[in-house]
């Protein structure tokens, strides 16, 4: 019998309920077995995503799609989903459970699904944690006075785990800090899977930023342990996939077969996925992306044709084809460019999309009924249409403007410091800025340093020098409610990342790990439980 010592850090002051209710000897030691019968794998996944980065660093080739047997094999599909998984039409996105109000305003709004969000909209700091699983936790089992709805009444709640960058800095096993993605998905399914599952409400999940099959089979394998080590039916837990890297569109096909019996489709989403090409291919000239603001879109042929790649994968396989979500804050203001943009998604023959704002909920309700009439999805459209790895990989042209400049510096930085607020996401502009846009953002500041581009009013080179002028003038005019001290510090973090050589793959990663983050937000009591497997 092998001895484990789990050490878990002590709860933030005033949580001592939550803490306890969840990280009680059963779920830790799970969350241990969990952990050490897939840790050689996800060691693996880490040395491959290192190896296929620099690879494709040193060469000039592009990727292709895979020649399998699953993609060859035209027969096999993925099995069908549960009654109410059946209608995908709306989502509201970028739910962090941390946040109560959205969490519960969510819950009662008319969508068919809810994405519980750890990661692209959500801060893990611990309190964060804690109080999100518990959070959730209350909703499903009844606990909570503010809903009374039961789980069959109330949306779907499709959690969302961290995706495989992020460490968990509070919760050791065996002296090694473990992956967010398990911690998150271990202490969600023990204390909610059988429940969800009774109730016919799931256990559904999201999962971020996967880049090939192989670490879909890895979810897939861990779908299945779980699955029988909490004695629930082989197949009851559904995850749709987001497609957000460059590198799994050309996978699609294998990632559905390998989460087969487990899967409920693939989500496309804009920022993410290009920001995703500047990390793969930023070193190369022929693969810089123009202003997002102004070139950057979902008629552009690049991101057109991944859409169409996704639904055509899986409506041919059987899966739904969800888009991304509508970043847009109605405050009172036409939601005309939100309905636009999902419009077209609709007609590209997508199941479903998200949205941000319970206001807009009504208009996409209406919109769908509107073009769909009663059909509850659009798994009879399949695209026939070619299409070839050129398609996706082929830029958008264009210039830098200097107010799309600017507004990436001030997203950026502006994310940073939330961040250092422990706030996953917030609003400027009208519009929700999570890490997804600011990926894009810094990765675009970044590249335009490296690749010496021009803004397009005065050809003017887009220097180091000149971003950190507009940094520092941003950071002198900006809100005055905002903390002076983060928001320097933010400015600084924001300057270190887009003159790096080598910049980081995920700024989530990046400031994860940082020690003005840590510092702020850390933790140093620790509970030890010693356990034997």
């Amino acid at each position: 019998m092998n001895n484990i010592m789990i050490e878990i850090n002590d709860c933030p002051l005033g949580l001592e309920t939550e803490y306890q209710t969840l990280f009680t000897k059963k779920a830790s030691n799970f969350l241990a077995e969990l952990f050490l019968e897939f840790e050689p794998r996800i060691n693996q996944l880490y040395y491959d995503r290192c190896l296929r980065k620099y690879e494709l660093k040193k060469s000039t080739n592009s990727p292709q799609f895979l020649r399998t047997k699953q993609r060859q094999d035209k027969t096999w599909m993925v099995k069908p989903v549960p009654g109410r998984l059946a209608d995908r039409r709306l989502d509201l996105g970028d739910v962090s459970p941390s946040n109560s109000n959205h969490f519960y305003e969510a819950l009662n709004a008319e969508v068919q699904g809810i994405q519980v969000d750890f990661d692209d909209g959500h801060c893990p700091t611990w309190r964060n944690q804690i109080v999100g699983l518990y959070n959730v936790y209350k909703v499903v089992h009844g606990k909570d006075d503010k809903i009374l709805k039961s789980l069959k009444e109330l949306p779907i709640l499709m959690l969302r785990p961290r995706a495989w960058n992020m460490t968990e800095h509070n919760i050791m096993i065996n002296g090694k800090k473990i992956p967010g993605a398990i911690v998150d998905f271990a202490i969600l399914m023990y204390h909610n899977g059988s429940r969800l599952y009774e109730e016919n409400s799931g256990p559904c999940f999201y999962l971020s930023k996967l880049e090939s099959a192989t670490e879909a089979r890895l979810w897939n394998d861990i779908f299945i342990w779980t699955q029988n080590r909490l004695n629930i039916p082989h197949a009851s837990i559904k995850a749709c996939v987001l497609i957000e890297n460059i590198l799994a569109s050309f996978e699609m096909e294998e990632i559905l077969f390998e989460l087969k019996d487990h899967s409920l489709g693939l989500n496309c989403g804009i920022w993410d996925y290009a920001a995703s090409i500047i990390a793969k291919f930023g070193n190369r000239s022929d693969f810089i992306l123009p202003d997002r603001n102004k070139y950057v879109n979902m008629k552009r042929h690049f991101l057109k044709k991944y859409m169409e790649l996704v639904v055509q994968v899986c409506h041919s396989r059987g899966a739904h084809a969800t888009g991304g979500m509508a970043a847009q804050i109605a405050n009172g203001v036409s939601p005309l460019k939100a309905i636009i943009s999902k419009i077209l998604e609709i007609q590209a023959g997508v199941d479903g999309f998200m949205v941000y704002d319970v206001e807009l909920v009504p208009y996409m309700n209406q919109l769908w009924n509107k073009i769909c009439n009663t059909k509850i999805n659009q798994l009879d459209h399949i695209p026939t249409d070619l299409i070839s790895e050129a398609d996706l990989l082929k830029m958008p042209s264009g210039g830098v403007t200097n107010i799309g400049l600017k507004h990436n510096v001030e997203v950026s930085i502006l994310f940073v410091y939330n961040w250092l607020c422990g706030n996953g996401h917030f609003t400027y502009k009208d519009s929700v800025e999570d890490s997804a846009t600011a990926e894009i953002s810094r990765s675009q500041v970044w590249q335009w340093i490296t690749h010496t581009a021009k803004l397009e009013e005065n050809c003017e080179i887009i220097t180091f020098e000149l971003i950190r002028e507009l940094t520092q003038n941003f950071v002198k005019s900006t809100i005055p409610s905002l903390d002076k001290k983060y928001l320097i510090a933010a400015a600084n973090i924001f300057l270190d990342i887009v003159s790096s050589a080598e910049p980081p793959d995920f700024i989530t990663t990046y400031l994860n790990d940082h020690y003005v983050f840590r510092r702020i937000h850390g933790s140093s009591v620790i509970n030890r439980y010693n356990h034997k497997l």
